[in-house]
């Protein structure tokens, strides 16, 4: 099969499997009518495969993604081809035309749990049946097999079955989609490839108050932005319609709100997700979003300033991470470093001189590189007695909660990744956050700050061929990115 067939073929078996699915559903929500015997091999999902038998030495590339290390068979199931249909061409066209690989398409063993066949306005489904009683005629997920243990390198091989394809099957991938759709309050269509990551409502009020005058230029590439809870203002819209539209958004109602602005040519919109304080969330919202398969994500937030020569409001570019949060120890054990990726270190240093207007010396008195410690106890001052000579030994500049863990992430599941942080106070030197003071603090950067981030996506824009590292790569890495 050429490439586009096999894409053609897997969306015409999940299509079809997810219906029939969805039929049985409401029959049996109707009428009381169990599938049939044997019904249920109809409910899987496709399975995409790949066949290298290289004859002479393989070809040779310096590209982080679609390259086949051994040769034999390989595979993975597939979920929501139509969606990631541009994600499955870029990955099969070169392993086709340069590898001379054998691609095949067919049906699973995989089962498609039933929640993830469902829609809003399913609720019927539900209705007074139970889930146990679901669970007895349907598939459901079973958390026992949802795992990462391809990202993590933990699969077992044998040589009887295929390798993998991709890091993450389909079943790991619907579970995360629904995942997304909980914690953000947005549907993960939605959810674009550029990704900034905050732990401030000060910079979502930002991005909304740009984005929507990106929607006001009349020669703009930006048409919609997507808020929580299912609110899409679209370009054209009156300005009373659009501000009514976003006071109205139920943002408080999601852990993890996310604002999506999208594109009209196919370079990708940014997403911005308020992920709170703490580590813990950072790893959750990392954990779904990585299987749509981002180009990048940056955090842009606040730090404690710990060097007596910074000020308030000076940047942090972060080119190491102290992990002091515990959060990833066991997936990515703390000795394993967690690189800094030189497309994304220049391109944030880039846009904050544009932004800024300072180059030179007078950017370095602004912006400083250096290693980053993360705590998940935001009370780590209290323990500053016995932390303090580690802090010294990592000679670290900046001290936050989350930067550790998204970049560790980004490491961990294979997203390009970034941090610029914000000083917004200086724990150790007395100046800490006092009401007054934080107000203009915010007030003054939070614009800044944003700018940075949003131009810094426009650079990495333009060097996409060169920004998914090789760094991230492992020895025995699956060919799809």
């Amino acid at each position: 099969m050429t490439p586009e067939e096999a894409v053609d073929r897997l969306e015409e078996l999940h299509s079809g499997a997810s219906a029939a699915l969805r039929e049985a559903l409401a029959r049996y929500a109707k009428a009381g009518i169990v599938p049939a015997p044997g019904e249920r091999q109809h409910f899987r999902y496709p399975e995409l495969r790949i066949d290298w038998r290289p004859v002479g030495a393989a070809p040779s590339t310096r590209r982080a993604w679609a390259k086949l290390q051994t040769p034999g068979r390989y595979s993975t199931t597939v979920t929501q081809p139509a969606f990631f249909r541009r994600y499955l061409l870029e990955q099969l066209r070169p392993l086709a035309e340069e590898y001379g690989a054998g691609i095949d398409v067919g049906v699973s063993e995989q089962e498609i749990p039933y929640p993830f066949v469902t829609e809003a306005g399913d609720e019927f489904i539900h209705g007074e049946l139970s889930v146990a009683e679901l669970a007895h005629h349907f598939p459901t997920p079973m958390l026992a097999n949802v795992g990462d243990e391809i990202a993590d390198g933990t699969w077992t091989f044998e040589a009887d079955r295929p390798r993998p394809l991709a890091l993450f099957d389909a079943v790991r991938v619907d579970f995360s989609l629904r995942r997304l759709m909980h914690y953000t309050g947005t549907d993960w269509r939605t959810i674009q490839p550029w990704i900034l990551f905050t732990n401030y409502q000060r910079y979502i009020d930002q991005f909304v108050a740009w984005a929507i005058a990106e929607l006001h230029q009349p020669d703009g590439l930006y048409d919609r932005l997507a808020l929580p809870g299912g609110v899409i203002v679209r370009r054209g819209e009156a300005e009373a319609t659009v501000a009514a539209s976003v006071a109205a958004a139920p943002w408080h109602r999601f852990q993890m709100p996310a604002y999506n602005l999208m594109r009209s040519d196919d370079r990708g919109g940014i997403s911005i997700v308020n992920i709170g304080v703490g580590p813990s969330n950072a790893k959750t919202a990392t954990d779904h979003l990585a299987v749509l398969r981002p180009h990048c994500w940056l955090m842009i937030g606040h730090c404690g300033g710990l060097r007596q020569s910074q000020t308030i409001g000076d940047y942090v570019l972060a080119h190491g991470y102290l992990r002091r949060d515990g959060i990833l120890d066991e997936l990515v054990p703390p000795e394993i470093p967690v690189p800094a990726l030189a497309e994304v270190q220049v391109a944030l240093q880039e846009a904050a001189a544009r932004v800024t207007g300072e180059r030179g010396d007078a950017l370095k008195r602004r912006l400083r590189t250096g290693t980053v410690v993360s705590y998940a106890d935001r009370n780590w001052e209290l323990r500053w007695s016995q932390e303090r000579h580690r802090i010294s030994l990592g000679r670290a500049i900046g001290v936050d909660m989350e930067s550790a863990a998204l970049a560790t992430q980004g490491y961990r599941l294979r997203v390009p990744y970034g941090t610029l942080l914000c000083v917004s106070d200086k724990p150790l030197h007395g100046e800490i956050k006092l009401p007054g003071a934080a107000t203009r603090f915010y007030q003054r950067a939070v614009g800044e700050h944003l700018q940075i981030g949003l131009e810094a996506i426009d650079l990495l824009r333009s060097e996409l061929a060169s920004l998914h590292s090789r760094k991230l790569r492992s020895f025995d890495e699956p060919p799809f990115r």
